[in-house]
């Protein structure tokens, strides 16, 4: 099964971080990941200036990272999270890096495209709608 490790960067700024739950899910050209939670226990995930990294094993390969979507939950209580960038280290050793540098408020899906800024195939679950 492919492994992919996930470091999550959160702004330095007052009140960047966050104790909400957060998801992230992997798609490729060659599939979609399910969505897993970003957690570690017994530590304090995502709080201000921290650089976390998570692994995220998957059941089959998803061929080329195109995006990642990212989930903000409710914990406690509301609170807003400012997210630097995600980069994803993929099984082949190569790096993808997905910026964001910006707030994410409220219970929030948000959509991250690597920061490449090259044309790729259509994500595959894009490649299912267009083809119906």
């Amino acid at each position: 099964m492919p492994s992919y490790t996930v470091t999550v960067a959160t702004g330095s700024q007052w009140f960047a971080g966050t104790d909400d739950y957060v998801y992230l899910s992997l798609q490729g050209t060659a599939g979609c990941s399910e969505r897993h939670l970003l957690d570690k226990p017994f530590y304090n995930d995502f709080e201000r200036g921290a650089i976390d990294s998570y692994d995220v094993t998957v059941e089959e390969d998803l061929g080329e990272i195109q995006l990642i979507i990212i989930e903000k939950r409710k914990y406690w209580y509301q609170d807003d999270w400012y997210l630097r960038y995600i980069t994803v280290k993929m099984p082949t050793g190569d790096y993808l890096e997905f910026p964001c540098y910006s707030w994410i408020t409220d219970e929030k899906e948000i959509v991250l495209r690597d920061g490449r800024g090259e044309s790729h195939k259509k994500p595959y679950f894009l490649q299912n709608i267009l083809n119906s």
